[in-house]
């Protein structure tokens, strides 16, 4: 990769997040800490970007509705937990006692994980939050990806690894924005694990709620064409549920719940 193209990949990461550290940036781009610092001191000197402590910040603040899709996972937690609820009861129905399944990073992922903890199931997680909560609270076998830790989305990557020796019937994922040209994420690490990952399975499921169709997310993470099965949440549209059909995918609709209290 030229200098050319690692500061156009580096202008690209902030364009969805205000704040990137060096470890951010090598999990993207294939050079040296100290490669990485010194395109950080020269996009800095240029006045394109902002050279602080650990990393690189945005010259600019970016409008809020930009970074909606890049929220860190402790503050994903809490919005449309209702919603999210309920697909998550979708999403454990469609498990088997024996099953093999891989589970993505995500807070939807996260709370249909909580309801297999103690299944007899067999559980593959980058998501070092579900991992801790599993561990501490269940019963199933779990197995963990390797790697160092990356708070803002709570996973566990190495840029080095191979793809994991596992292998599942099911692979349970999120996506912070849908269109008709596929799944799509802010932060390009995810990406780059999920396509690792999507060679381990032979079903990928989505759940995502209707709030993912219509945002904005830069990266594209997959087709539409590789979704067996979507679930959401009765909020979607007529427009938004004829063109998943349309792709081929099963849609499962999960009806929120209000809460008693």
């Amino acid at each position: 990769m030229t200098e050319t193209e690692r500061h156009r990949v580096m202008l690209e990461v902030l364009k969805d997040r205000p704040f990137a550290t060096v470890r951010d940036l090598q999990a993207v781009i294939d050079a040296s800490p100290a490669t990485i610092r010194r395109d950080i001191a020269k996009l800095h000197a240029t006045g394109s970007v902002r050279k602080v402590f650990g990393g690189i910040a945005a010259a600019e603040a970016a409008n809020p509705f930009d970074r909606v899709t890049a929220r860190p996972f402790t503050e994903n937690q809490m919005l449309g937990v209702a919603a999210k609820k309920a697909i998550a009861l979708e999403a454990a129905a469609l498990v088997h006692d024996g099953d093999a399944l891989i589970i993505h990073g995500g807070s939807t992922c996260y709370l249909f994980a909580l309801l297999l903890a103690e299944r007899n199931v067999r559980i593959f997680t980058n998501s070092m939050p579900l991992a801790a909560t599993l561990w501490q609270n269940g019963t199933c076998h779990l197995s963990l990806a390797g790697g160092e830790l990356y708070r803002e989305p709570g996973i566990l990557f190495s840029p080095q690894s191979s793809r994991p020796e596992f292998f599942a019937s099911k692979f349970f994922l999120g996506a912070q924005a849908i269109t008709p040209n596929g799944m799509h994420e802010s932060h390009p690490l995810v990406v780059r694990e999920t396509e690792q990952l999507l060679q381990r399975a032979d079903e990928v499921i989505v759940l995502a709620d209707s709030r993912k169709f219509g945002v904005r997310a830069r990266n594209p993470m997959m087709p539409l064409s590789r979704v067996g099965t979507l679930i959401t949440d009765d909020g979607i549209t007529d427009s938004n549920h004829r063109m998943l059909i349309d792709a081929g995918i099963r849609v499962i609709i999960a009806k929120p719940v209000p809460d008693a209290s």
